[in-house]
Formats: C-alpha cells, sequence, structure tokens
C-alpha cells in the first residue's frame, strides 16, 4: 500500500488531484499539503474527503500538513503548487517565481524522501521537472512532469469526434514543450491500428484547427471558468495509477532526454516513456523530419529558458546551486 502526497492541494487542481487519486486501489494514505496559514481550509478539506470515501466505502487514510517534514516515507510526491497562470498569461511568462518555490522544496523533497517519484504539474511544467531534477539530486527516472500527456489526450479527442470513432481507437501524441512549440506526431498516429495518413479522409483533416484548440484549450477554460481542474486531475490520477500499478505503459510526459529522439536531448520535455513503479524511462523513437526540426526548435527553446532560470536561481543567495545527484547507500 502507498503513501501519495499532493503539495498544493488547497488549490483547485490538487484539491481535485487528491479526490481522483483516491480512488486507486493501490493508495493507502493521502496526503494534503499546503502552506501556512491555510490550516483551517486543510483540515476542512480533509474531513470533507474522510466523509467522500466513507460514503464511498473507500479504506483511505487523509491527513494535511504545513510542514514539508511529513512528506517523508511518500511513494509519489504531486506537486502543484505555484502560481497558477492568468487570463493572457503563457506559461513561460510564471517561469522564475514559480521556480524560486519549486527549487528549495525540491531540495527539501530529496532529502527526507530519496525513494520517492516526484511528479510535477506547476507551469511552465517542462522548465519546473528540470528545476525539481536539478535541486532534488534525484534520479531522471524518478522526477518528470504532466508536460503533453493531457495535450495528447486533447488531440485524441478532436481526433476521434472528427472520424467518429471511440476515443480508444485513436492513439496519437504530443511531444516538445506543453506550449506553443508543441509537436504533433502525425507519423504516429493511427486509427483502429490504421496509420492516419493512410485514411483517405485525412486529407481533409483541419489539422492546423485541431493544433491550435489544443493550444489554446488551457487558455480557454481559464477565460470562461477561472482554471483548468478536472482534465488536468484525471491526469495525474492516471500517472500515479501507472506508477503505482507498475503497469508500464507508455504515456506522452516531461521526462529528461539524453538522446532518445534523433540524438536531441540535455532537457526535461514531452516524450514518450514507459512508466512503472521506478519512474519514467523515455522510449527511444524515430519520427518524419518535419517532425524532428519542430521537435528540436521545442527542445533549443526550453533548454534556454532553462539556462536562463538555472542561473537565476544559483545568483539567489536564499536558494544557491542545484542539489548534487543523490547515491545510495551500499549495505553491507
Amino acid at each position: 500500500m502507498s503513501k501519495v502526497t499532493i503539495i498544493g492541494a488547497t488549490g483547485n487542481v490538487g484539491t481535485f488531484a487528491a479526490y481522483a487519486v483516491s480512488v486507486d486501489p493501490h493508495v493507502h494514505e493521502i496526503l494534503l499539503y499546503g502552506r501556512e496559514g491555510r490550516e483551517a481550509f486543510l483540515k476542512g478539506l480533509a474531513q470533507d474527503f474522510a466523509d467522500s470515501f466513507a460514503a464511498r466505502g473507500t479504506n483511505i487514510r487523509v491527513t494535511w500538513t504545513t510542514s514539508l517534514k511529513d512528506v517523508a516515507g511518500s511513494d509519489i510526491v504531486v506537486i502543484t503548487a505555484g502560481t497558477p497562470r492568468g487570463p493572457g498569461q503563457n506559461r513561460l511568462d510564471l517561469a522564475l517565481g514559480n521556480a524560486r518555490i519549486i527549487a528549495p522544496m525540491a531540495r527539501t523533497i530529496g532529502t527526507i524522501a530519496p525513494d520517492t517519484k516526484i511528479i510535477m504539474v506547476t507551469n511552465p511544467v517542462d522548465v519546473m521537472t528540470c528545476v525539481a531534477l536539478k535541486y532534488s539530486g534525484l534520479k531522471p527516472n524518478q522526477v518528470f512532469g504532466l508536460g503533453t500527456h493531457l495535450d495528447s489526450m486533447r488531440l485524441k479527442s478532436l481526433i476521434a469526434s472528427y472520424f467518429k470513432v471511440h476515443v480508444s481507437e485513436v492513439h496519437t501524441r504530443i511531444i516538445g514543450e506543453h506550449g506553443d512549440s508543441m509537436v504533433p506526431l502525425w507519423s504516429a498516429t493511427t486509427i483502429g491500428g490504421i496509420k492516419i495518413s493512410n485514411l483517405p479522409a485525412f486529407a481533409h483533416l483541419p489539422v492546423q484547427d485541431f493544433i491550435q484548440s489544443v493550444k489554446t484549450s488551457g487558455e480557454q477554460i481559464i477565460k470562461n471558468k477561472g482554471s483548468t481542474v478536472y482534465g488536468p486531475g484525471e491526469a495525474i490520477a492516471t500517472l500515479v495509477k501507472t506508477i503505482l500499478g507498475d503497469e508500464n505503459r507508455i504515456l506522452t510526459v516531461s521526462a529528461y532526454v539524453k538522446s532518445e529522439v534523433h540524438g536531441i536531448g540535455g532537457v526535461c520535455i514531452g516524450v514518450p516513456a514507459r512508466i512503472n513503479k521506478n519512474g519514467a524511462f523515455p522510449v527511444t523513437i524515430r519520427i518524419d523530419e518535419s517532425e524532428v526540426i519542430a521537435y528540436r526548435e521545442s527542445v533549443e527553446k526550453i533548454r534556454a529558458t532553462i539556462h536562463q532560470i538555472i542561473g537565476e536561481l544559483e545568483n539567489d543567495k536564499d536558494i544557491g546551486p542545484a542539489a548534487p545527484k543523490r547515491q545510495k547507500k551500499t549495505r553491507v
């Protein structure tokens, strides 16, 4: 049985993510973490969840805290904390402010929970995943972000609707930045096992409209209702279930890539990864040349931002250098 911590549990995404995770039979305890001053909300949330679990017949322990030391023993730490994106903002606008929140948090988590898996949700997720990886000192497979998983699901839904098929018949992926430079992999998209380009109707598919819809989906939801909640929350729960169930599913997340995609890497960015109880492991793939060019541009965009952000953090006297990679002690 497993302990899952939700950091940022008082926010909309964190609250629903905790609820969505609670249906996983592998979860034994959910720890709700929030900042000091939010104790009453956290207490009320824990009580509300406990009532819900009792009504459902779910035997899960739900606790709350404002102290990071209580994260110790967590199998998974989901980080949703930070400043949310507002109307008119892009994800990269949030980078430095949120990095100053994530860096010291990741350093503490890496020290007190060295065996945990960190799932980063805070935007810009690719940059924050890199910050969490560097400052936690954990192994690359232990730290990954929601990335383009939800973007891929959004595209999947649009394709299914266009071809009038069940959504489970569509397999597609978006790699690269969770943002404007995302790269749809039409070369890897199939419907009912048939490559989409082999279907005559593909010639009339409004490709650019679909991609623009995916890119602006979060912005439109924020504009209309204030925040994205249910999509990210369910996507987080899927990742938690995949890890705890040791499912070895291939999902598209923000993970540290070395050279798995045509030799391009050195950053945390959206890629297909095999996910199991040990974390996320990017899969080596080959894609069309036009997709390679777009992916390289996306990687360089994220690399430039990461370089700038890490430089700012290391020069910040309150944060300082990133943590060294942690080595597990050898038992004798």
